[in-house]
């Protein structure tokens, strides 16, 4: 393939694993590969627990403290904390000190992790023909 970066570019790599895990389960599924607990040797008798059923006062009481969070910061110091988090994971810096500037500057997690996806992309999975 002319060496291993030509490979990761290719998606050798991650079509090997894909197609390894996919034996795998289908030898699990056969019985072929025993796994203790998932094929064989069950217990049947454990139940499944309760679905947990989220409070909506609850939720509402959560969703107000991130409203007064978001609406309480300092736009300035947030922007600029999220600016250079998008710097970083474009690069290949220490991400660490960034993150927790992020947070001082009351960013969200979630906002935290729109940033990252920003600088890194998301992973997609391969489809193999």
């Amino acid at each position: 393939m002319g060496g291993t970066l030509v490979a990761i570019e290719r998606g050798f790599q991650q079509r090997e694993i894909q197609e390894s895990a996919y034996r795998v389960q289908q030898a699990v599924e056969a019985g072929t590969t025993v796994v203790v607990g998932v094929n064989r040797y069950r217990d049947e008798s454990v139940a499944t627990p309760p679905i947990h059923r989220i409070d909506p006062e609850g939720e509402r009481r959560q969703v107000e403290r991130v409203r007064r969070v978001r609406a309480e910061r300092d736009e300035a110091a947030w922007r600029g904390a999220l600016d250079a988090l998008e710097a970083m994971a474009a690069g290949d810096g220490n991400l660490m000190p960034a993150i927790i500037d992020a947070v001082r500057a009351r960013a969200t997690v979630g906002e935290i992790s729109d940033r990252l996806r920003v600088g890194w992309g998301e992973h997609r999975e391969l489809i193999t023909v």
